[in-house]
Order: C-alpha cells, then structure tokens, then sequence
C-alpha cells in the first residue's frame, strides 16, 4: 500500500464525522491511492487519555498501536484528526513508533498539485471562514494547505477576529468535549460567535472534533440571530467537487 488511512475513533463512531472518513476514501480512490485501513485492529492513539492525566493508559494505547502498525509494516500513515496527527508526528517517536504522517489537508493539496486530484475549473463560489484546529495549526504550523484548497476550488477566505497563530480553541480539546461546562460561556459558543461575525456563509473546519463544536454553537446561535451559517469539513467538500479521473 501507498499510505495506511488512520481513521480514527472519532469518524469512526460518530455518525455525523463518519462522512469525514468516508469523504476523504472516496477523494483517494479518485486519485487512485493506494491505501489501507486497519479496521477493528485500529486503537485510539490516546491522546485524550494522556492530556486527561492517565499516562498508564496512553502507554498501553501507544504500545498496542505501534506494535500492530510495525507488524504490518506501515510507513506512511494519513490522518483526518488533528489530534491523532499530533500523537503520531511528536509523541509516538518516543516510544519507538516513527512513522511519516500527514494531516489529510496537506495529502489532499499534494494530490492537487501533483495532478493526480483533478478539481473543478476555478470559479467564484461562496465567502467562508476556516477554523483552524489547536493540534493542527498552533501546534504544528500547518495553516496554509487547508486554505490553499478553498481558494484552488474558488472560495473566498474572510478570517475570524482570532486566527492562524492566534486561533481560539473550539471547545473540545484536552478531553473538554466530554466536560459539562461548570461556569462562564462556552468555549464553542466564543468561537461560533466570532464565525458569524465574519459574515460568511460557512465556517470550514479539518478536524472531526472542531466540526462537531462548531455544527453545535453555530446552530444554537443561527436560531436565536435568525442567521443561517453552516458547518462544513474541507474532504466533504472537496469530495463533492471532485470526479474520478
């Protein structure tokens, strides 16, 4: 295989991130990827685990999934979550597991760039905003391929008051997303917020996690501003733009 496609538990069992995963297997199959998925051999990479305190139970994530990866001889791996990214790029090397990985928006403009993607002839199209996800731009500095897709397919690229380096976290972070907010204004709500007051017709997101926060406040927020904003990730979207070769 060309690349292992690293599902993640996220797209994996939610219904709705579920189209993530799904949208970016058929972007490969149209530019002839030759990849695998590991199934029910697939863990959670422990990322939640180990930012919630249980560093017993990270390790032994960690050391199942790499172990299960080096008998298959995985290399390459290719990733939809952020946060599996991250565990994969800085953290898995120090228990033995190096492996190359790429977040699917830098696979996906390298697949453009290299004509194996065919997209659409360039033309206006909507104004969005993007979100950048914590583990994917503050963290690891990729904050120009998921933008360079939008603007390939003709999107027009409006930032929130807080982007790039400065970017305000959705919400679900460091195991947030199964907290129940104790005091304050949500997180996501902050971030939803400041995505309609761009004034774009859709917040773009690539990461599973920052879909399902943003889909929530923008939609409490769409009802009580009587706006109509929507959610979406750049591999549904690319997906639906995109034909087979």
């Amino acid at each position: 295989m060309e690349v292992l496609f690293w599902v993640g538990c996220a797209a994996s069992y939610d219904k709705r991130l579920q189209s993530i995963a799904r949208a970016f297997s058929e972007i490969m199959e149209k530019a002839s990827v030759d990849y695998a998925i590991l199934g029910n051999k697939e863990k959670c990479t422990g990322d939640i685990a180990r930012r919630m305190g249980d560093e017993n139970l990270f390790q032994e994530l960690a050391q199942a999934n790499i172990k299960t990866l080096k008998e298959h001889e995985v290399k390459s791996i290719v990733t939809t979550c952020p946060h599996c990214f991250n565990m994969f790029k800085n953290e898995y090397p120090a228990f033995g597991g190096d492996f190359e990985v790429t977040h699917y928006t830098t696979f996906i403009y390298n697949l453009i760039r290299e004509g194996r993607l065919k997209i659409p002839e360039k033309q206006k199209r909507e104004i969005v905003t993007y979100h950048d996800p914590c583990y994917l731009g503050r963290q690891n500095g990729i904050f120009d391929a998921p933008r360079d897709i939008l603007e390939m397919l003709g999107y027009e690229i409006v930032e929130m008051e807080n982007s790039k380096e400065k970017s305000f976290c959705c919400g679900a972070g460091g195991g947030a997303m199964f907290e129940t907010k104790q005091r304050g204004e949500k997180i996501n709500t902050i971030r939803g917020e400041e995505a309609l007051n761009t004034g774009a017709c859709t917040t773009m997101t690539s990461c599973p996690f920052c879909l399902l926060m943003m889909e929530e406040s923008i939609g409490s927020l769409n009802q009580t501003r009587g706006t109509n904003m929507a959610s979406r990730d750049i591999a549904e979207v690319v997906n639906a733009l995109t034909v087979k070769q």
